[in-house]
């Protein structure tokens, strides 16, 4: 028993140092609040907005191309069959931290 007792101490040191170790890397790679509402377009849009498919990619368009689509689309001034209501959930602030970062992901294709 007393061997259990000291392998549950050294497990416990080791998980603590990894915490150690790992918490501040994962603090460093900070996730934007554009790239985290971004993921939603990801489901349609493909993987980083690269879509092989029907829906278009949006993976290395401007940010002010995004920007003018999202609010063109929230506004009912571009003919849409979901983009509307989607575009209607997103403040302007919303709209450009998300342009910001998918514009930033480059084309792939």
């Amino acid at each position: 028993m007393r061997m259990s007792n000291r392998r549950g101490r050294v497990t416990l040191a080791a998980l603590v140092l990894a915490t150690m170790i790992v918490l501040p890397a994962a603090a460093q790679a900070q996730v934007t609040r554009g790239q985290m509402m971004a993921t939603s377009c990801f489901a349609c849009h493909g993987t980083d907005g690269y879509s092989s498919g029907d829906m278009p990619a949006i993976d290395g368009m401007a940010e002010e191309e995004i920007i003018k689509a999202m609010k063109g689309y929230r506004e009912g001034l571009r003919a849409a069959t979901i983009m509307d209501r989607h575009a209607k959930g997103y403040s302007d602030e919303e709209i450009v931290e998300m342009a910001r970062y998918l514009s930033q992901l480059g084309k792939k294709h």
